[in-house]
Parts: structure tokens; C-alpha cells; sequence
């Protein structure tokens, strides 16, 4: 009988290829069905590959195969799982298996890795390859809500720090979508020198994520930041919800506002991104729950989007305001137009040997803002954070912005 050899659509052919094979399996070296047998086998394999998919074994059905072939005990799986307690949870399905568990086990004792792992993982930029995941603040990060929808299990997210920024990544459409400035310190921000550079990218991933579900209702134009766009902005601040209605006034002319609570070791007050598709996004820590300081940090970072501070390879600025020395041109300009935004430029309030509160008030109603932005610059002027307490708003901008996490902290710095 002669042999098709034609590549296998159904079920019909591959019963017939099976038979050809079984048929000329014996044949004589150098005989045209041997030459034929490694063709029908490639026909056989192919066909089998497509419609007979073989699931990998069960993670720890491989494992515990892998120990019985090596003649291991649980206290050997103790350098590559954990503790003996962690062995024993991992072995009776009850914790599960990490990326740095799969990839020990994989290497030191040949597991292969696509029977360690349930799903394919999508593949992640080579960035992330370069990461010491460990280093991130994981903890203060879900304390924040940055892993909200993070499906931990019964684990401590401490345990799943790698896969818990793989899918805050994930989370934001990949590595590609991070503003290359986010990832280390750079010349001409507002930075303090005891930044940890992994506590601002993982602040950062979380506005990203933020700003990824949560996005502007308008379209940006750069040209829309006119000075009466500013001033009605400033306006907004005599409401009783000036804070909200900035997000809604903002996310109209498509500047996405968040506020994001800040990280140990971040020092940061506020940063402005420009993500993909020209779309800005301004995320303030509200470290200082005061309305003259939401206002300040607001339109100093709204001056950097004006003042064409981004642009090109500079994607994003941070900053910490407490600092204000040594500072770059770029940071300086945005600390003047924030102030001549917020009052006049000819302002002399705080020079009065003698000012009283019904003074600031009416000086305040005078000028369309609250009274909290004419307290607090008195405040800065004279260092003085006594005089006018009771007027900068303490405790008034947190309760706009809800935190997806715990809350914010009740701790101001």
C-alpha cells in the first residue's frame, strides 16, 4: 500500500499515519519506508502538538516526583522553599510557590520551570530583570492600595514582592510605560539625598496605575494653559471643596490630579508625569494635610507642565518642597510661578509688625482665595508656623482624595 505523506488536517489522517508507521516501523536501512519513517513521525508529532496537548504535571506533583527520584526529604527543599514550616505549607498546597522558590528549585535541582509555574507569564521588559525585587517598600505600598486586586492568597505580599510589581507593571501596560526618570535620581529635580530610589519607583507605579484607571475626561492641549485658565483654577480654592473641584476643573482640560499617599524614604510632596499619548498627570503625597500647601504644590507642578519643563527625554519631576536651596533654574521658575499665581507679586502682608486674622480674611476676599494661601505664605515668610494656625486649612484635603488601602496615615511627615 502506498504511503501519503502529506501534512495531518483530521483525525482520519492522522489514524492512517499511525497505521503507515506501524506498518514500515521495521524496515531495513537505506529502504525508501526507512526514509520514510522520520517524515511520518514529524507529520505524527506536529499533529499530536496541536490537537493532543499534554498539561504539565502539577507543581508539586513535580516537585515530590523530583524527591523520590533524588531520594530528598523536606529538610533538603529547606534552601530553596524556606523553613522547615514553609516546606511543609508548600508541599500541602497551602502556601503557594514564589518566582525566587520556582527559579531555585529550578536551577539547583533541574525541575523544569514549566511544571513549576500554573500559567505562562507574559514577558516583561528586561528592566525588570535588573530590579532587586526585595527592595521595594512592599509593605507601605499595600498598606497604600497599590496591590489592590493583587491575587495574594493566603501569602505575605513580602513573599510575592516579584510577582506583586511584575503585575503592578503588568497593571500599567509594561515597563515601556514608566517614565525613564522614575526609575533613578535625577539633576534638576527637588530631590533629598537620603532618597531610596526604590521607594520612589514604587510611589511612581502606583500613580501610574492610578492615573491608567482612573484617567482625565478631556484631551490635553498644552496651549490651554492660558492665564485665565490659571486664575480660574486659584479661584476655586474659596470653595468649601476647592480640592475636588480642582480634579473635576483639571480633568476637563485633561491634567489627571491624584493623590497618592508617599512612601518612606520618598520625601516627596508632589511630581507631574507626561505618560504615553501626551496625557499629563499630577499626583500629590499630601504629606502636609493643609489647604495652603495643596494649593502650593499643585501649581508648582502645574507650572512645570506650563513653563514646558517636559519634553522629550524628561518625562517627569519630583519634588520635595521642604528643600529650596541649591535648587535648578527649572525648579526655581516653578516656585515663582506658583507664587505669583496663588497672590500678587507685590504681596507685603507678613511685613505688618501688627496683623490680625480679620486682616487676612479681608485680605483674602480682596484677592478671590482662601484665606488658607495668605496664612500659609505669611507662615513661610517669617518661618513662623505658630502665627495663623487655625487658618491653613490643617486636616482639609486628605478627605477629598480616598485611598484604595488603609487610609492615610495620621502622621504628617
Amino acid at each position: 500500500m502506498e504511503i501519503q505523506l502529506k501534512v495531518l488536517k483530521t483525525e482520519e489522517d492522522y489514524e492512517r499515519a499511525l497505521a503507515d508507521l506501524d506498518r514500515i516501523f521495521n524496515a531495513p536501512e537505506g529502504t525508501v519506508e526507512s526514509d520514510q519513517i522520520d517524515v511520518l513521525a514529524m507529520l505524527i508529532e506536529k499533529y499530536e502538538d496541536e490537537h493532543y496537548q499534554i498539561d504539565p504535571p502539577d507543581p508539586i506533583a513535580a516537585i515530590k516526583f523530583r524527591m523520590e527520584q533524588a531520594g530528598l526529604t523536606q529538610k533538603d527543599l529547606i534552601p530553596y522553599i524556606g523553613s522547615r514550616s514553609r516546606v511543609s505549607e508548600v508541599l500541602s498546597c497551602k502556601r503557594e510557590l514564589t518566582l525566587a522558590m520556582i527559579r531555585a528549585l529550578h536551577v539547583h535541582l533541574g525541575i523544569p520551570a514549566e511544571s513549576l509555574i500554573h500559567e505562562a507569564q507574559e514577558p516583561l521588559s528586561k528592566a525588570l530583570d535588573d530590579l532587586d525585587f526585595s527592595q521595594f517598600p512592599v509593605k507601605a505600598m499595600e498598606k497604600n492600595g497599590a496591590f489592590h486586586g493583587f491575587p495574594i492568597g493566603n501569602a505575605k505580599i513580602c513573599d510575592k514582592a516579584e510577582e506583586a510589581i511584575r503585575w503592578l507593571v503588568g497593571r500599567i501596560g509594561g515597563f515601556s510605560a514608566v517614565p525613564r526618570m522614575a526609575a533613578k535620581k535625577n539633576d534638576g529635580m527637588r530631590l533629598n539625598a537620603k532618597l531610596d530610589n526604590y521607594a520612589l519607583l514604587g510611589w511612581s507605579l502606583q500613580v501610574l496605575r492610578e492615573a491608567s484607571e482612573h484617567p482625565s475626561v478631556g484631551r490635553f492641549k498644552s496651549e490651554a494653559l492660558t492665564d485665565k485658565f490659571i486664575q480660574t483654577l486659584v479661584s476655586l480654592s474659596v470653595t468649601e471643596d476647592g480640592p475636588h473641584q480642582a480634579r473635576e476643573y483639571l480633568s476637563k482640560a485633561g491634567i489627571t490630579l491624584l493623590a497618592v499617599p508617599h512612601l518612606p524614604h520618598t520625601y516627596l510632596d508632589g511630581a507631574v508625569f507626561l505618560t504615553e499619548g501626551n496625557r499629563p498627570v499630577i499626583a500629590l503625597t499630601l504629606r502636609y494635610d493643609r489647604l495652603d500647601n495643596f494649593w502650593f504644590v499643585l501649581l508648582h507642578e502645574l507650572g512645570h507642565l506650563k513653563l514646558g519643563h517636559l519634553s522629550g527625554d524628561r518625562s517627569w519631576i519630583a519634588d520635595d518642597l521642604d528643600l529650596a536651596s541649591s535648587d535648578s533654574k527649572q525648579e526655581q521658575d516653578a516656585d515663582r510661578f506658583a507664587s505669583s499665581a496663588l497672590l500678587p507679586t507685590d504681596f507685603d502682608l507678613d511685613t505688618k509688625v501688627r496683623l490680625s486674622t480679620n486682616e487676612v480674611v479681608a485680605y483674602a476676599q480682596d484677592h478671590g482665595v482662601h484665606p488658607a494661601i495668605v496664612a500659609g505664605r505669611i507662615q513661610h515668610r517669617r518661618k513662623d508656623f505658630r502665627t495663623f494656625a487655625n487658618l491653613v486649612g490643617r486636616g482639609e484635603v486628605r478627605k477629598h482624595f480616598p485611598v484604595a488601602g488603609a487610609g492615610w496615615s495620621k502622621k504628617e511627615s
